[in-house]
């Protein structure tokens, strides 16, 4: 193979056919003339691309590489570091998105004196976009730089990216090249997620021209969606982060991204300001939490402390300072931010402060799941600059959309569109200035505080403090129509409850497990591996997308609640992912193999098709040898579930196979299967009968106590 023969990982080649990694590992142990290792480690071993290119087409999986993916493994094969390559082909696509005549003619040329005459035109493309902040990059540009590879070495692969800027546009082209980069570094680096970048944006509501800075830009997702929010077009965007890679790529990107001039520096922002002098018109970052280090003993007496000298344990509020300094009179800052820093007792004095000069307008608490950390429901802060000779203003508003999460809520389970539709719903009166849309109190979202109230002890700004609670208990008409369902369901259980039972002596039943039917052929054991997306309710392309059933769906009874993520589906139509993605049918049983407790459910017409989930085990009876009901029946006894369970670690795990079944006839397990399914069905209301009643005392307590309900 050649010294400089692009490399692929076991993850690449299956972005090349489309298929999962498990789908690769199968291949590698299947086939004797999968390509062999040619580097990496023996966990995650590389592959020549070449070969693998060969072999995928040899086997008929794939009928030609995807011009970006062999874009991108020349690109991460490069000499030079790939944030290095991928700064050099960001600047080459600059080229051909602001100079397409230039590089028309560039690529006309051989490419010995292609090399000679690029430098000059990236040169003159940068000075154009960049200013005197172009150094840097040109410094990445130079034909000798410090790797011992520069310019020359990547020719060779410019005339794939002009292709790929031809099949898709140079913004798009770096778009996904970019997004391969932080996918390799993911860890490395904290990253915006879209919806919060897109709602900051609209809270922002930048004029055409504005300026706009993020002193800790990351991968500029927020500046991006600044550039993209309804066509505006901003005049400047300001870029400052302590990662030079990740500065100079940014750049590019929002130079792609739009026409306006991009300034970007790379320096500590709280330490050492690369923007002393400028007021922008919107400020909008996701600063580092909860760092220690941040510049506290050497900051003592910097200027940007107009609010109060921030705590050693209070690093976000001096981001807010530093946002509000770096403001025009005006101009507004919008900043992701932990919920601790509206409650800190050590951050009260500035928040107080914050509150006096009108420079916190609102506050909005986003659910758990939003951005990084997920695990927490993170606050936005509005904040603006006051403005000489007017008077501070008088209220603080307050979002609390913890109850648009919906159901399960976390990462991936937002419905974002609904979370930026009630902030905005909220934020846009309130911040009219002409009052033709005056604000309005909504139970349980939103609410306008007087700063006065707020001007107490600890000056606590959580939303939920402040935010009256959404009136659970409805009206007498909606309770009365839970009354009425929960009194139908209440006869229905009492003429489903089973009749007493006819005792004897327990049967020596002739035995087998599992594992032999198996083994027979009277049953077939499948595993669930599919992670689910978002809930189907959450996702714009859930109808068209097969579903998940969950861990969770089978414990409640519920229905297949997730979409299936695009990854583990089988587009090649080879089939050999199938490995990865079972779908239950009629008739199947599926078993949770985690965690204490005997739970087991009968696949119906209404769930067949759905996809199988993690922690789930598929059993597939013959219907020649097997009753369906009868085995969920059996599989549902406490001493076989416990003597089937393993307690070696942490969590109990249930080994099906060593799950037990009485040997008796067909005929026999059919009048088995039906009395349990007539368990099952009782079962089912009785669930239901618990949760309306649930909700009909709940109801009533939360009417009783607000006043919608009177004690009779």
């Amino acid at each position: 193979m050649p010294e400089n023969a692009s490399e692929v990982t076991a993850a690449g080649i299956a972005r090349l056919a489309g298929v999962g990694r498990a789908a690769v590992s199968n291949w590698r142990r299947r086939h004797s003339d999968f390509p062999k290792p040619v580097g990496g480690t023996e966990t995650s071993p590389s592959f020549a691309l070449a070969d693998v290119e060969g072999w995928l087409r040899t086997q008929g999986k794939l009928a030609e590489v995807p011009l970006r993916e062999r874009v991108w493994q020349q690109l991460a094969d490069h000499p030079a570091t790939t944030a290095t390559a991928l700064v050099r082909v960001g600047c080459v696509l600059l080229l051909v998105r602001d100079r397409p005549t230039t590089w028309q003619e560039l690529t006309a040329l051989p490419e010995e004196r292609m090399a000679e005459l690029l430098p000059t035109a990236l040169e003159q493309t940068l000075a154009a976009r960049f200013g005197e902040d172009r150094a840097p990059l040109l410094h990445r540009l130079a034909e000798h730089h410090a790797d011992g590879h520069g310019l020359s070495t990547l020719v060779p692969l410019l005339r794939p990216v002009a292709e790929l800027a031809a099949e898709l546009g140079p913004r798009h082209a770096y778009e996904f090249l970019f997004g391969r980069y932080l996918d390799v570094n993911l860890r490395q680096y904290t990253l915006t997620p879209p919806g919060p970048a897109a709602l900051m944006a609209r809270l922002a509501a930048l004029p055409p021209g504005a300026t706009a800075l993020d002193p800790a830009a990351g991968a500029g997702h927020l500046l991006c969606a600044v550039a993209d929010d309804s066509g505006r077009a901003p005049a400047a965007l300001y870029v400052q982060d302590l990662d030079p890679d990740l500065t100079a790529l940014t750049a590019l990107r929002l130079a792609l991204f739009s026409d306006a001039a991009v300034r970007a520096r790379t320096a500590d922002t709280l330490r050492a300001d690369a923007f002393p002098d400028t007021a922008a018109d919107a400020v909008l970052c996701h600063p580092p939490f909860n760092e220690r280090n941040w510049g506290h003993d050497e900051l003592a007496y910097d200027p940007r402390w107009e609010y109060g000298f921030p705590a050693r344990t209070e690093s976000e509020l001096a981001w807010v300072q530093h946002a509000l300094a770096r403001l025009r009179p005006g101009g507004t800052a919008v900043l992701l931010m932990p919920p601790a820093a509206a409650s800190r007792r050590s951050g009260r004095r500035i928040r107080a402060g914050l509150l006096r000069r009108g420079a916190l307008r609102a506050v909005i608490a986003l659910p758990a799941g939003a951005a990084p950390p997920y695990g927490i429901p993170l606050h936005l802060w509005v904040l603006r600059k006051p403005e000489p000779h007017q008077p501070p203003a008088a209220e603080l508003l307050f979002v609390d959309t913890a109850e648009l999460a919906g159901s399960g809520g976390g990462r991936d389970k937002l419905d974002w569109q609904a979370v930026q539709q009630a902030v905005l719903d909220a934020w846009l009166p309130f911040d009219d200035p002409t009052g033709t849309s005056p604000a309005t109190e909504r139970a349980g979202v939103g609410r306008a505080v007087p700063v006065i109230e707020l001007l107490d002890d600890d000056i606590d700004l959580a939303p939920a403090r402040h935010v009256p609670p959404a009136t659970t208990g409805a009206d007498a008409d909606d309770l009365l129509r839970v009354r009425n369902r929960l009194t139908d369901t209440l006869q229905l259980t009492a003429e489903l409850t089973p009749a007493p039972a006819v005792t004897g002596q327990p049967t020596p039943w002739p035995a087998t497990t599992l594992g032999e039917l198996a083994r027979a052929g009277a049953l077939t054991i499948r595993a669930g591996s599919v992670t689910a997306l978002a809930p189907a309710h959450s996702a714009p392309s859930a109808p068209t997308r097969a579903l998940v059933l969950t861990e969770q769906d089978v414990l409640t009874g519920a229905p297949p609640s997730a979409p299936l993520p695009d990854q583990t589906a089988d587009p090649s139509g080879t089939g050999d992912a199938e490995r990865e993605v079972v779908r239950v049918e009629t008739g199947d049983v599926v078993v949770p193999v985690l965690g204490q407790g005997s739970v087991v459910r009968v696949i119906d017409d209404s769930t067949a098709g759905a996809v199988l989930g993690r922690n789930l085990q598929l059993l597939r009876p013959d219907p020649a040898a097997l009753d369906p009901w009868f085995l969920a029946g059996f599989l549902r006894a406490t001493v076989n579930t416990r003597q089937a369970s393993s307690y070696a670690s942490t969590a109990t795990r249930l080994d099906v196979r060593r799950l037990q079944l009485p040997r008796i006839s067909l005929a026999d397990q059919r009048r088995y299967g039906e009395r349990f399914r007539a368990l099952s069905v009782f079962e089912d209301a009785l669930r239901l009968a618990g949760r309306l009643g649930e909700q009909l005392v709940q109801g009533l307590y939360d009417g009783l106590t607000d006043g919608t309900v009177r004690p009779q």
